[in-house]
């Protein structure tokens, strides 16, 4: 699609993406959602903690309004708070501003479904022909006009679910939490003091420009440092709207989203619930895992890139877990997407069933290494189509065989061709990056 990847409309602020977008975007959801102002219609909105999530959230509540829905204002929260709340709280839709993990100058508008999902492709591309001036709508009139409310108690609604995801007690454990200076600085600390933990928290001063900056699950460093030096228990980092989570043991080592899902699905496993023995996950997940899921018993299913494929297939076949090694975790019998505290909780339960720490449940698992180049490009499909690119590709996986794999991709949010060499060995993998590199570069402009 022209507008919308895998992730909702991104684009920096004012430029790719407008306040002009918004208000068309909100203003033909509204109209296709009332049928034309011909009946009632409502939305919940969400944003996470940068400057021009405030404009985006505005414009989008004046387009919707327009033509008809009403609409509720979560103002800053998290992105799995809004599918929570638009599922259980009757919306007919929801949407979320955030651009994640991305930089303060990016923005993105998510649009999800009345069930809690990503929005579905058939209505985000009916909404790309309004902004391309292919449909005509009009404006709602009178009483048909739709009313806008703040809608604070929705986020209270939503910490109440996180802190019934658990019967455990965190009493008596000493647990970080690095906000990113983002969406889960007005949650995250409220949820774990509930649960009885004793909360250290960084990074929770958002501003509007020091979202995801050093800090978060994508600078996972701050933490390892925080939760080493104060003798801590645990730590956990989200991203900027928090459908992320990483987590640092008691030594100070990073515990990613392919080790957690091994953590947890081992324990569902144990415990019955792990429908039909499966996890799905992405293609970027860490063959290692893949192995050591392999030794209980359990098959990994992989999907393309994105929690939406994750999210979809889950749904289609009634899996428990899967997610990115990115750290997007789905729980199906929880949350319909990836929900970074809830990650955090679920891992902190099975720390606390196994009356262990968590560098003993990861010590299982062991990941091959991986080298993962991102290079900026105008045109990845089309350097992906040229035939000494598939040729080395080619050389290159029958280089490795069974002790490796490789994975070129185009991003579904920003610029970039992304290419991932996983071998047993990093001599292997840095071996097969550097052919790889060398013939990628010799097609792109000198820089």
């Amino acid at each position: 699609m022209k507008y919308f990847g895998t992730d909702g409309f991104r684009g920096v602020a004012n430029e790719g993406l407008t306040a002009d977008h918004a208000f068309k975007i909100g203003k033909f959801l509204g109209w296709y959602f009332t049928n034309g102002a011909t009946k009632k219609a409502s939305c919940v909105i969400g944003k996470d903690t940068r400057r021009s999530s405030y404009m985006f959230e505005y414009a989008l509540a004046s387009g919707l309004s327009s033509t008809g829905v009403n609409v509720y204002l979560l103002h800053v929260t998290t992105t799995p708070s809004v599918s929570y709340i638009t599922k259980y709280g009757d919306f007919d839709f929801g949407i979320m501003i955030t651009a994640s993990h991305n930089p303060f100058y990016d923005n993105g508008i998510k649009v999800i479904d009345r069930e809690g999902y990503k929005m579905s492709d058939d209505v985000l591309e009916k909404i790309e022909e309004y902004l391309d001036g292919k449909t005509e709508i009009t404006f709602a009139h009178n009483d048909s006009i739709g009313k806008i409310t703040d809608y604070i108690q929705g986020r209270n609604q939503y910490i109440s679910y996180l802190t019934s995801a658990t019967v455990r007690s965190f009493r008596g454990y000493k647990v970080a939490l690095d906000c990113a200076n983002g969406a889960a600085s007005s949650i995250a600390k409220t949820v774990f003091e509930m649960l009885g933990a004793k909360t250290y928290v960084i990074h929770n001063e958002p501003n509007g420009l020091n979202i995801n900056v050093d800090c978060g699950s994508t600078h996972i460093e701050s933490l390892q440092k925080y939760v080493a030096e104060n003798n801590l228990d645990i730590g956990f980092a989200f991203d900027g709207d928090a459908d992320r989570c990483f987590a640092v043991d008691e030594k100070g080592n990073v515990v990613d989203g392919d080790q957690i899902m091994y953590i947890c699905a081992c324990k569902m496993k144990e415990e019955g619930t792990l429908l039909k023995d499966t996890v799905v996950a992405t293609v970027m997940s860490n063959y290692g895992m893949e192995k050591c899921l392999g030794k209980e018993g359990i098959r990994l299913l992989r999907t393309p890139v994105g929690d939406k494929y994750v999210s979809m297939e889950i749904m289609k076949n009634g899996y428990s877990i899967g997610g990115e090694q990115s750290g997007h975790i789905i729980f199906s019998k929880y949350s319909t997407t990836g929900d970074g505290i809830l990650t955090a909780i679920k891992l902190m339960e099975t720390v606390v069933e196994k009356k262990t720490m968590l560098s003993f449940l990861t010590a299982p698992i062991t990941l091959y290494p991986q080298i993962l180049v991102n290079k900026r490009v105008q045109d990845a499909d089309a350097l992906l189509e040229i035939p000494e690119v598939k040729a080395v590709m080619k050389e290159a996986e029958k280089d490795m065989g069974e002790k490796g794999r490789l994975l070129l991709r185009k991003s579904g949010t920003e610029p970039l061709l992304r290419i991932l060499v996983e071998a047993e060995s990093e001599d292997l993998c840095q071996k097969e990056m550097d052919k790889i590199l060398a013939c990628v570069d010799s097609f792109l402009p000198a820089e």
